[in-house]
């Protein structure tokens, strides 16, 4: 195969899949351009059926002194098998410090 054929195949989306690394970045990356906003952590990662990506994004929303006062939002991104995004929103908004209530 040649380096044309190969490049072709890629851009029509045949190329090999795109693997969790690559889709963790990806989110963190586009998540983060589109609210202006720094990513911080990844704290899911998964592929349904159809090759769809769901990831789970920590996002510094409002940074506050102390750092334990800073706000963060969790959002559920969705990618598709080229790890381009596709949908996301913010699923919870929470103070750095607080620990979840069991």
């Amino acid at each position: 195969m040649t380096k044309a054929s190969e490049n072709s195949k890629d851009a029509a989306g045949e190329g090999p899949p795109i693997r969790a690394a690559g889709v963790i970045r990806a989110a963190m990356e586009q998540l983060a351009e589109l609210l202006a906003q720094p990513a911080e952590a990844v704290t899911a990662c998964e592929r349904d059926a159809e090759g769809t990506w769901r990831v789970t994004v920590e996002v510094l929303e409002l940074p506050r002194i102390p750092d334990t006062m800073s706000l963060l939002s969790s959002y559920e991104v969705e990618l598709d098998d080229r790890g381009d995004l596709i949908a996301y929103r913010r699923t919870r908004r929470y103070e750095r410090g607080r620990a979840d209530r069991r």
